[in-house]
């Protein structure tokens, strides 16, 4: 029998996803698999193909103030604490982190106990808990080339690309479909689990700005924030548009596979999804990040002629308006696009991160796995 591997991941979709992803994958192989994460992944849970699921305590750096770090300092500690008696319970063979401040406790924890450990980044540029916590590991693996890391990182860094679901790997192949002249143009709009509210603000005004025979091509799916769908359904019903709004879509690779063009926010598991779908897209960076992670992931598709990157500060209905108009009247230019956004993409990332995941497990000798988890 082949031994265990855990697991760490945030509680978002960004990070489960990839971890999910890689899970699946270690099962095939035969590895039992458990997973470590924090109170917000209850949601993902039941979906994790892991043999076990640990909840552990975390938190964000959120601000300078003494009495705020300390209250972060004392939730990472218990975590850490909570993440020690996970794996001395479970014995894995290697632990695997996905980034985020919650994969800290357990990734610090593997480190005190001797365990062998790989850092995933999937971001184009590395995340500060991820490089807090790169420098204790085995091996980092990378979603794009990260040319800022420091050559210590560098020496163990490869680039592996981003682990994607089976639901994804399931549509990668389907052929762009240009649409044609006068027919249906089928939009995919959608902003993270809980939906950018910047477009369902956006995207309704910048239609309206659009001649009327525009409109009547439009075939929507959009993602909206729950409370703001019954809005956004009543201003395209107004105008004639054809959509299907909703708060979330269970089948979202499909509807990417289906869309002539996608809308959103330029996060790393959507920036990966939409490469090996091979689908162009208008990508809106989320403002405010220290480390612009999705300005730079914008960048990866924007330089191949993948996407267009807008900042959301540059976002208004003019804008969108204009740049749809262009698009819709320009079939060639959206399949170039799709077929540059494609030759970015990495479906076997699984398969790669898996390999790096076996070779690390073949070189610890099983005396030292018992010893480091006794």
């Amino acid at each position: 029998m082949k031994p265990k591997i855990m697991l760490t991941a945030g509680g978002s979709g960004g990070h489960l996803f990839p971890a999910q992803a890689l899970a699946s994958e270690l099962k095939r192989r035969g590895y039992g698999v458990e997973l470590i994460t924090d109170s917000r992944a209850d949601k993902y849970g039941s979906g994790f193909p892991a043999d076990r699921v640990h909840l552990v305590k975390s938190d964000t750096i959120r601000s300078k103030n003494p009495i705020s770090l300390m209250k972060t300092a004392v939730k990472l500690g218990l975590g850490t604490l909570q993440a020690m008696k996970a794996i001395r319970a479970a014995k894995p063979a290697a632990i695997v982190g996905f980034g985020g401040y919650p994969t800290f406790p357990p990734m610090f924890a593997a480190r005190l106990l001797g365990v062998p450990s790989i850092l995933h980044e999937a971001n184009a540029v590395m995340g500060r808990a991820n490089r807090m916590l790169a420098k204790g590991a085995n091996a980092v693996a990378t979603s794009f080339p990260l040319k800022t890391l420091p050559a210590d990182l560098s020496a163990k860094a490869s680039m592996t690309g981003n682990p994607l679901r089976d639901n994804v790997i399931a549509v990668c192949g389907q052929a762009f479909n240009a649409p044609e002249e006068g027919g249906a143009f089928h939009l995919l709009v959608f902003g993270g689990s809980q939906g950018a509210r910047v477009f369902s603000q956006v995207v309704p005004e910048a239609l309206k700005l659009m001649d009327a025979k525009d409109r009547e091509r439009l075939v929507i799916v959009q993602q909206a924030r729950p409370e703001d769908v019954a809005t956004v359904e009543a201003a395209y019903r107004e105008m004639g548009v054809a959509a299907q709004v909703a708060s979330f879509f269970t089948d979202l690779p499909e509807r990417i596979a289906a869309a002539h063009l996608v809308i959103s926010r330029s996060g790393a598991g959507t920036v990966c999804e939409l490469a090996a779908i091979g689908r162009p897209s208008i990508l809106v960076p989320l403002p405010g990040s220290l480390d612009n992670d999705q300005g730079r992931n914008a960048e990866v598709l924007a330089d191949a002629g993948g996407a267009w990157p807008i900042a959301q500060k540059e976002l208004d209905p003019q804008r969108l308006a204009r740049e749809l108009k262009e698009l819709m009247d320009n079939p060639g230019q959206l399949s170039q696009a799709a077929q540059a956004a494609l030759a970015q993409g990495a479906p076997e990332a699984v398969q790669r991160l898996a390999d790096l995941t076996e070779t690390l497990v073949g070189s610890v000798p099983a005396t030292l796995q018992k010893e480091t988890t006794s």
